[in-house]
């Protein structure tokens, strides 16, 4: 774990720092002394030229290893703080790209003469980063140390050094030692206590040895029978239990917090019954506080008070692939985000320049460029027809030098994944929600009504999850909500939103946003009449949204998906978003395809919400595959476990994950 991190001018002035642990200042102060004032550096490091951080030797004082960087220009220098014990293989790529983020964002600050100090708020970029190559070291296989040669070498018998037998291991017997209950005594002179929960005196018939074998096929309640007796340790008296009259029924089993079950208690397993008006349990002295969400980390208020969703990673990214390409175009090899040549555009090296680009000359590329694309969890179809257009963007196109080529590949794949991500329609929900609750004051305008967003997907994508994300989105903007549970298949489905509406009530009751509740009507109902109810409940209560959970089903059972039909034509939703999750593969394309046909005639999809896209790294192409499939765009995207992890789609990072 990272200890400290300090941003210092050459002049001595600390910029910016963040400090996990406390560090004595004499480790920094150590350091500048040694590196830079009597110049103590050893061999290799170079302190003029601003190069990357693995070039620079590690400075080790007291139990602290520092690692550094530096800008000459900007006169900067970037130290890193950690253990000596411990191993961080990702600090030097932290100091390159904090290095990067910090003179993108910060450097005309410290180009103003007489500059002490600089306005800045750091904090995210950095967490962004340190959270990110944390992930990606763990996610890495860590190659373990080679032992040393005496480990390696087998130990002999002759060896002084273990003369003596190895203990036994607990629980197992040598050949020499008789089990507990034969009759040879033990030859440990001292007897083992005998706790005072002992076996009874009298064995019972469980305990009793036959010859005879006990028969393989025993009944369940034979074999539940035989462990009660066995795991029993009482007298034979506490064994007995009365025997239950014919009258009564089989008792429930009510399993505790730990996992184990008991009695049951007389108390109702059902909890989908409504505790009060709004199916919210207000109780809290059985409940943790919900932990405070700091809105302005996950988005930003525009002038007119709208919240919008703020994409720290791909600005982070941004920057570092600016820097990339500037470095690339400079004709440097290597550094910190790595060589300008990426995975596609390495495939056009053999291309001659000077020349005219023939179908021919694109072929084998064309080839490696959409294999290249699968192992990115693009569709075939998908991927043939990004190849499609940028062999129509390069043949006829003289080359020049390789460098031009390369941009010329980027610039004609990025054209052709933002004609198939780019969407037809607006996405601007905010203003969508509005023009419907509150449409302007004409004579042929509709009456205000609710805005009415279903969720549907398959099994175990995240569709309750996204939908209270979805929800804190629409609280953070004072829209009041209503979330109708139309799950009324999966068990636990009820309860998981009425966590999830309690949660968010008191965020927003905390923080005077708008209001939620939950309608419910429990489980083995009819979803669309209850979606239905839930609409009309919502205008005579004048909720602004009334966001739809529905069950989920395999994309392949005609049964189920024919229920969606009803359901639309019940609920009426202004839109309906489909929860697709990113490591589903090239299924996507089915799933996509049999839900935007599965709502009848003239009704389709009308966004998706991908899940779990933190879990794909750079395999982004269930997005491709299922824009391409329906046409339909995303919407937004799940990228973790925190009501305030949803994100927009950005197309241009997008691009740079593909051609990576």
């Amino acid at each position: 774990m990272l200890d400290s991190f300090e941003i210092l001018s050459t002049s001595g002035v600390v910029l910016w720092s963040k400090s996990y642990v406390p560090v004595s200042n004499s480790i920094i102060n150590g350091f500048i002394k040694d590196v830079f004032i009597e110049e103590k550096v050893l061999p290799g490091a170079n302190v003029a030229d601003d190069t990357s951080a693995v070039k620079n030797p590690p400075y080790k004082k007291e139990k602290y290893t520092l690692k550094w960087t530096s800008v000459k220009d900007l006169g900067l220098i970037f130290v890193a703080v950690y253990q000596s014990l411990l191993h961080l293989s990702w600090i030097d790529r932290l100091l390159d790209n904090i290095k990067i983020m910090f003179v993108d964002l910060y450097g005309d600050q410290v180009k103003k003469p007489l500059s002490s100090r600089v306005e800045c708020d750091f904090d995210g970029y950095f967490e962004q980063q340190v959270r990110e190559l944390e992930g990606s070291a763990e996610k890495t296989p860590q190659r373990p140390p080679l032992p040393a040669f005496d480990e390696l070498t087998p130990l002999s018998s002759s060896d002084s050094r273990y003369k003596e037998p190895p203990p036994p291991i607990p629980g197992f017997l040598t050949g020499k030692e008789k089990p507990a209950n034969g009759n040879a005594p033990f030859s440990d002179s001292t007897p083992v206590s005998t706790p005072d929960t002992s076996r009874p005196t009298t064995p019972s018939n469980n305990h009793l040895l036959s010859t005879k074998p006990a028969s393989k096929h025993l009944s369940r309640r034979a074999k539940k029978a035989a462990t009660a007796s066995n795991a029993s340790s009482g007298d034979e008296a506490s064994r007995k239990r009365p025997k239950s009259s014919k009258g009564e029924g089989k008792k429930k089993r009510v399993w505790g917090a730990e996992g184990i079950a008991d009695e049951d208690t007389g108390e109702q397993l059902d909890y989908s019954v409504s505790t009060g008006n709004d199916g919210i349990e207000n109780s809290s002295s059985n409940l943790a506080t919900t932990a405070p969400i700091d809105a302005s980390v996950h988005g930003t208020r525009t002038g007119k008070g709208q919240y919008v969703l703020k994409d720290l990673d791909d600005e982070v990214h941004s920057i570092l692939d600016g820097a990339n390409e500037k470095k690339g175009d400079s004709g440097s090899a290597g550094g910190v985000v790595g060589s300008s040549l990426s995975a596609i555009s390495g495939l056009f090296r053999n291309v001659v320049g000077g020349k005219v680009l023939t179908r021919a000359d694109l072929e084998k590329p064309m080839k490696g460029m959409e294999e290249h694309l699968l192992k990115k969890n693009v569709a075939r179809e998908a991927a043939v027809r990004l190849c499609e257009g940028v062999e129509r963007e390069l043949i006829g196109v003289k080359t020049g030098n390789f460098e031009s080529i390369d941009s010329k590949i980027r610039a004609s794949l990025a054209s052709s994944l933002r004609k198939i991500l780019t969407p037809t329609t607006s996405l601007d929900i905010l203003r969508s929600i509005n023009s419907v609750i509150s449409p302007p004051s004409t004579p042929l305008s509709p009456s205000p009504r609710p805005y009415v967003i279903s969720i549907v997907g398959v099994n175990g994508v995240g569709k309750s999850t996204n939908l209270s994300k979805l929800a804190f989105f629409l609280l953070q903007n004072r829209f009041n909500l209503l979330i109708a549970a139309c799950d009324t298949f999966r068990s636990g489905a009820v309860e998981q939103l009425r966590v999830h509406a309690r949660n968010l009530k008191e965020l927003s009751e905390r923080e005077d946003l708008g209001k939620v509740e939950l309608y419910e009507k429990g489980y083995g109902k009819d979803a669309a009449n209850i979606a239905k109810d839930a609409v009309s409940y919502a205008a005579s209560q004048h909720f602004d949204v009334v966001l739809i959970d529905t069950a989920g089903r395999r994309h392949n059972d005609a049964r189920l998906m024919s229920s969606l039909e009803k359901f639309a034509q019940f609920a009426k939703p202004d839109k309906i978003l489909m929860v697709g999750e990113a490591l589903v593969g090239t299924d996507s394309v089915a799933q996509a395809r049999s839900f935007n046909e599965a709502f009848g005639k003239g009704r389709g999809l009308d966004g998706f919400i991908i899940s779990k896209c933190d879990t794909v790294g750079d395999m982004v192409g269930t997005l491709v595959s299922m824009v391409h499939a329906t046409g339909i765009p995303v919407v937004f995207l799940g990228v973790g476990q925190h009501y305030g992890d949803l994100r927009t789609l950005n197309v241009e990072r997008t691009v740079g994950l593909l051609m990576q």
